[in-house]
């Protein structure tokens, strides 16, 4: 099975930016819709956005359009998460996910282990 490693999460001040990246342990990332997922503390996991399979095609929660953006980096087989101006209601562990990817559900075949985000006030 295929393993997902986010990479880029941290603490920023609220306004700010971060990049996210999400890679696997294979081609997985080139082949499928990849879906961005987040939870905060004591919430249930929600849907942030995903981008299709061939990089045409982004939906986005209508909490983050507009700020963040999804693409595909193919030179080195990840898809990223630019997040702008963010909030502190951005504040959570971000996943990114693969399989059975259905905008505006938090269902997903396989995940990451999760990023943190962190933005102040």
């Amino acid at each position: 099975q295929v393993q997902l490693v986010e990479s880029g999460g941290g603490l920023v001040q609220a306004g700010g930016s971060l990049r996210l990246s999400c890679g696997a342990s294979d081609n997985t990332l080139s082949t499928v819709t990849v879906g961005w997922f987040r939870q905060a503390p004591g919430k249930e996991r929600e849907f942030v956005g995903l981008i299709s399979q061939n990089g045409l095609k982004t939906i986005y929660a209508d909490s983050v359009k507009g700020r963040f953006t999804i693409f595909r980096d193919t030179a080195v087989n990840t898809v990223t998460l630019q997040m702008n101006s963010l909030k502190p209601e951005d504040t959570a562990v971000y996943y990114c996910a693969v399989g059975n990817i259905v905008a505006g559900l938090s269902t997903a075949r396989t995940w990451g282990q999760g990023t943190q985000v962190t933005v102040s006030s």
